[in-house]
């Protein structure tokens, strides 16, 4: 016996290229940390003494699969609230590990070994990982940056075939951050249901837009199937504590949420007890908190695009989440090209390409980071770029 034998899709699985390079981060002493997309606020005090009572009061047993009935009707009242979706009953949400968790579901739910997925290039490494990991194929289709970023639908055609089974679409995304219209999700939706397609919405930075509230995909598309992926790690500052949902909407969506339920059942049982608890106060308590954050996201975001310009560096403003994509066009490998911006001055910023092949000569800095660092960031790399300064 050689050891075990691997399954051919773990094997195609590629690791992260943004783990790659922060791995090499923590390795180089003093290095400024702009990699990350993790928000650097801690969680909301109430957040914490809910999951605490529940933990000390002895509710830490199993739990349904889809979630605790108080948690679901808590996400449908903020869904409610924040979304300008009223009438979603709490059987079309499903509690999951994470805002990943429920992508997982979702791709586990909608497709088979040999289907294919078709995602924004580019876009968040684990939408073609997951995929991969399935025995499916993630196509990446073109983004119009003229068109803030929507899809070219020309390209879009040429990318359907008889295994094309759904479209992600993110919004607002990670790592560009556009944000797009209703408009655009509405034709999106048209789009998808003319080719029998169902839509997954990454919409983990929901409450995280900087000019004008988001979009759902199922407001502005209310007759397209979908499932629509919420995260609280972003919104609430709850990273490590792996707490999103799923929810789904148009022709079938009951029958889907049943499906992303049984998903669960089979592979994590039910999200940590005490956790819901403390999503429950997360969304249905203060939200003050997420107020401070994206204000705290906006003016970073505004003074570094301002300071891009100043550095002569190219940038895309971003509507929403918070990230700053930087053009590097010079470069044609920006992985090892960020490693050796890493060496050389110390800052930590993610390559391109891990986010897909339309952004080999960009670079990803996280605005989640002390303005201090931020700065660091952008005058290191126009730095070890040479660009002068306008």
């Amino acid at each position: 016996m050689t050891g075990p034998r691997i399954s051919a899709e773990v094997t195609a699985t590629p690791a992260s290229g943004i783990r790659a390079l922060a791995n090499a981060a923590w390795a180089h002493p003093g290095a400024v940390h702009l990699e990350f997309g993790e928000p650097d606020f801690d969680t909301p005090a109430h957040v914490v003494a809910a999951a605490d009572a529940a933990a000390r009061t002895g509710q830490t047993r199993y739990g349904p699969s889809a979630g605790l009935p108080a948690m679901r009707a808590a996400i449908t009242e903020k869904l409610a609230r924040d979304n300008g979706l009223p009438d979603v009953e709490p059987g079309r949400t499903v509690v999951t590990a994470g805002g990943v968790g429920a992508l997982t579901a979702a791709y586990r739910a909608l497709l088979e070994p040999g289907d294919e997925i078709l995602v924004p290039d580019p876009g968040w490494t684990n939408f073609t990982t997951i995929a991969t990991m399935l025995g499916a194929t993630a196509r990446g289709y073109r983004l119009v940056a003229a068109d803030n970023f929507g899809p070219d639908y020309d390209h879009l055609a040429s990318l359907v075939g008889p295994r094309t089974k759904a479209i992600l679409v993110n919004s607002p995304a990670n790592p560009v951050g556009y944000q797009w219209t209703a408009g655009q999700l509405a034709e999106l939706g048209a789009w998808a249901n003319r080719h029998g397609l169902c839509v997954v919405s990454d919409e983990c930075y929901d409450q995280l837009w900087l000019d004008e509230p988001a979009t759902t995909f199922t407001v502005a598309a209310p007759d397209t199937p979908a499932v629509t992926v919420f995260s609280l790690s972003k919104s609430y500052a709850m990273t490590g504590w792996r707490l999103g949902y799923a929810v789904t909407g148009g022709p079938g969506a009951d029958r889907l949420a049943a499906a992303l339920g049984r998903v669960q059942e089979a592979t994590v049982s039910c999200v940590s007890t005490p956790t819901q608890h403390a999503g429950i106060a997360a969304l249905t308590g203060p939200q003050d908190g997420v107020g401070r954050m994206r204000a705290a996201y906006r003016q970073r975001r505004d003074a570094a695009v301002e300071r891009a310009a100043t550095l002569g560096l190219d940038a895309v403003r971003p509507a929403g989440a918070f990230y700053l994509w930087l053009a590097v066009p010079s470069v044609t490998d920006s992985a090892t090209f960020a490693l050796d911006l890493l060496r050389d001055r110390g800052v930590a910023l993610a390559p391109g390409i891990a986010f897909g092949a339309a952004g080999e000569s960009r670079l990803r800095l996280s605005l989640a980071a002390r303005s201090e660092d931020i700065d660091l960031g952008l005058t290191g790399l126009a730095g070890f770029l040479g660009v002068r300064p306008t």
